[in-house]
């Protein structure tokens, strides 16, 4: 239990930082254009997208149709996990006042983003259920090797680092300032890595479905916050091809490291 808790924290880490990574990419030009960033989202989405579906999903059911023989009862227990992983994030960005870069601000309470902690603090929305992501894939170790889901999640961060720079950079903030405040940005992943192991490693039992939720957390990141940041600008064809190349470059992975 102690080895796949700090091998998973320590994975989350490493994730994290590739949020950093990104952020350090606003010194590389002096402007990305919406289209640059859109396309790094979209590869990010398909990513997602693959990881979610061959890294948490697929094994979540397959162990789940072994250990019970009842295929209505554990399709519905599959479908109730994704479902409370929906509900959880749900009620996050709810609760929590957040904004988005292109569909502004959520939640009841939502205020002015000048604010560089808040702003930070909403990015961690999202970053603490994708560690949760990744602590259950450690803790279920034994199903699927976790290493595909952490490397399609790193990748994942870089845009988005790379977003929160560009943001504070709008905001008066210098970049080296930016790009560290993007890498700290991710530093609630490896809490939430140790929360899923936590949580599920205490019986083999509770992690497929800890799987199951955390697929559902990630489907809901993709769906509410990735592709809603790049519908509203028309460039389907790229849009799609990019999303599409993520998912397969991420599906390949997925069995390569399987």
């Amino acid at each position: 239990m102690t080895n796949v808790l700090l091998d998973g924290v320590f994975a989350a880490i490493v994730t994290s930082l590739f949020a950093g990574l990104g952020g350090l990419l606003i010194f590389c030009k002096k402007r990305y254009s919406r289209q640059n960033i859109d396309f790094m989202l979209n590869i990010a989405a398909g990513i997602m997208l693959a990881s979610s579906v061959f890294t948490l999903l697929a094994p979540a059911v397959a162990h789940l149709n072994e250990v019970e023989p009842n295929r209505y009862i554990s399709g519905l227990l599959i479908i109730l996990a994704i479902l409370f992983g929906v509900g959880l994030i749900w009620v996050l960005h709810a609760v929590i006042p957040h904004e988005h870069e292109t569909t502004g601000k959520h939640g009841d309470q939502a205020i002015d983003m000048q604010s560089s902690l808040l702003f930070i603090f909403a990015i961690a929305i999202h970053k603490l259920p994708e560690g949760l992501a990744v602590g259950v894939a450690y803790a279920g170790h034994q199903l699927f090797d976790p290493t595909a889901l952490v490397i399609g999640m790193a990748l994942q961060n870089i845009p988005e680092g790379l977003m929160i720079a560009m943001s504070l950079v709008a905001i008066d903030f210098s970049r080296g300032k930016a790009a560290l405040l993007a890498m700290f940005s991710g530093l609630m992943q490896p809490v939430g890595a140790g929360i899923g192991i936590l949580v599920t490693g205490f019986s083999q039992a509770f992690v497929p479905l800890g799987m199951a939720m955390a697929g559902g957390i990630m489907l809901f990141v993709i769906i509410n916050e990735v592709l809603p940041e790049t519908a509203m600008h028309k460039n389907e064809e790229k849009r799609s091809a990019a999303i599409l190349g993520g998912f397969i470059f991420m599906t390949y992975l997925s069995v390569v490291l399987g």
